[in-house]
């Protein structure tokens, strides 16, 4: 057996370079996902139902990223959700659907209520009904809306979507902040090597983009997701809690939480579904962080940070400048804050 070793974000670093950029204002983090699908920030937020909702499907689009409207919820519910921020005047309004069931349908009330893009959203993504539904939403609607599909993990999962005609590719399977698909089946892959594997399939497919999906903590591992060719990234835990998640607020101790869930944990499964199977998610917390917007403007200047240490101005620049190295556990700890004293 020859097994490889697979890197994630901790185990690596981005070598500092020489940089002519005097301002952050200087760097352009926009990104081209398809013909009239341009972000201004490369950040989409996780079609999840404690992540995104009518509030933040507007306040990210306002603020040039993007949001994926979840479909765990009836048909009319997902479709009036599109609709309200579809009304709101957002231009780019994503959608998830599934791939089994009534997925042609539901499609057809999203593309109708204003979805520009549609995600078809399942965990294993290199799967057999997974290919079947991309080649039915293509047939119907594909000259109509950007179409995501995902997750994979592996060259090959994203070369099967890329040959089926999507638009862009969600890569990552089991590094989600309340992911457990790699402990319950055994299965998954580090994401930073899945970013770099999946990237591969630019060769044959420049125009698919790549959206890394999982194990994001900061902007430190988006910059270093972008640098290993990612077009953007989607992200959940750091956007969870803020006022436009549609989390339920908690109050205990003097301090405000507000839900977060994986949509494979039990809870979420009960709700949307009314049954449970497998069980590859958690349900928790996490800390009140005020309004979203404050939130993704950290993440934008830590990305622009990003890139002028790369001597980079824009995200092409920062892929062909980037040069990755390993690091130590050691080399771990340093990087952290280590000198933190409550008091």
């Amino acid at each position: 057996m020859n097994l490889k070793t697979l890197l994630t974000f901790d185990d690596v670093l981005l070598l500092p370079q020489y940089s002519d950029i005097k301002s952050r204002s200087e760097v352009t983090l926009s990104s081209s996902m398809s013909e009239g699908v341009e972000l201004r920030v490369p950040i989409i937020a996780s079609p999840m139902d404690t992540v995104c909702g009518v509030a933040m499907s507007t306040k990210i689009a306002d603020f040039g990223g993007l949001g994926i409207v979840h479909r765990y919820n009836s048909i009319d519910e997902q479709a009036a959700i599109v609709s309200k921020v579809s009304e709101a005047g957002t231009k780019l309004v994503g959608a998830a659907i599934g791939v089994t069931g009534d997925y042609l349908q539901r499609a057809r009330e999203l593309v109708s209520a204003g979805a520009s893009i549609l995600c078809l959203d399942v965990a294993h993504g290199d799967h057999l009904l997974t290919h079947l539904a991309l080649y039915n939403i293509k047939d119907k609607y594909g000259h109509l809306v950007h179409l995501m599909a995902g997750n994979v993990a592996t060259y090959a999962g994203a070369l099967a979507l890329a040959q089926l005609g999507v638009n862009s590719i969600r890569v990552g399977i089991g590094g989600g902040s309340i992911c457990s698909t790699r402990i319950q089946t055994g299965h998954g892959m580090p994401t930073l090597a899945s970013i770099i594997d999946c990237t591969e399939i630019k060769q044959k497919f420049p125009d698919v983009k790549i959206i890394a999906d999982g194990g994001i903590k900061n902007s430190g591992d988006i910059v270093k997701a972008l640098a290993a060719g990612a077009d953007v990234v989607m992200v959940g835990s750091l956007i969870a809690g803020t006022t436009e998640a549609p989390g339920t607020v908690i109050h205990k101790g003097g301090e405000t939480f507000k839900s977060y869930r994986g949509m494979a944990s039990k809870d979420a499964q009960m709700d949307w579904r009314g049954k449970v199977s497998s069980l590859e998610g958690v349900a928790t917390v996490v800390p009140y962080k005020g309004a979203v917007l404050e939130v993704l403007q950290g993440l934008e200047n830590g990305i622009r940070s990003g890139l002028s240490y790369s001597g980079a101005k824009n995200l092409d620049e920062l892929r062909k400048n980037a040069q990755f190295v390993r690091q130590t556990q050691s080399g771990l700890s340093e990087s952290n804050t280590h000198i933190m004293w409550r008091y």
